[in-house]
């Protein structure tokens, strides 16, 4: 992978991370935080050059599926769903090439990046529909206060 497709698909990640801490409810931050997190240890690994990689890209991905499934429990957000749904898949890929030491190839990276994009867009959707709650809810809430007209 070159260096501009992963530092613009990093950058990608963050601003999506940093739109569901900004607009996002409770579910939304935790997650994104969860998934800033993913972004920092795989970065390191991708810039330091990790012996073993394989395994901490194993554990990363094990650790942040482990913690979106408790903010999935506890929120029980239709969006998270999606996001356990990819994260399955992304677990058994990384499972998959460690197991039959099998080098990551074309078909693990785009595999790879499909996953991690379903779970960025999933967050994306899951601040946004956050987001339009609360505007609603605020809208209701104003409705509230004003007075019917008389009929």
């Amino acid at each position: 992978m070159s260096d501009t497709f992963y530092l613009v698909s990093q950058g990608f990640s963050v601003a999506a991370a940093l739109f569901a801490l900004w607009k996002g409810g409770a579910a939304e931050r935790l997650a994104a935080g969860v998934v800033l997190f993913n972004l920092a240890v795989g970065s390191l690994c991708h810039w330091l050059s990790v012996d073993g990689d394989g395994l901490i890209r194993l554990g990363n991905d094990g650790l942040a599926a482990v913690a979106l499934l408790v903010i999935t429990l506890r929120y029980g957000a239709l969006w998270m769903g999606a996001v356990m749904l990819f994260y399955a898949a992304q677990f058994s890929l990384h499972a998959y090439y460690l197991v039959t030491e099998r080098p990551p190839d074309y078909l693990h990276a785009l595999v790879n990046n499909i996953n991690w994009y379903g779970v960025v867009w999933s967050l994306i959707i899951g601040a946004a529909m956050a987001w339009r709650q609360r505007i609603r809810a605020a809208k209701a809430e104003a409705s509230k206060g004003e007075i019917a007209p008389a009929s």
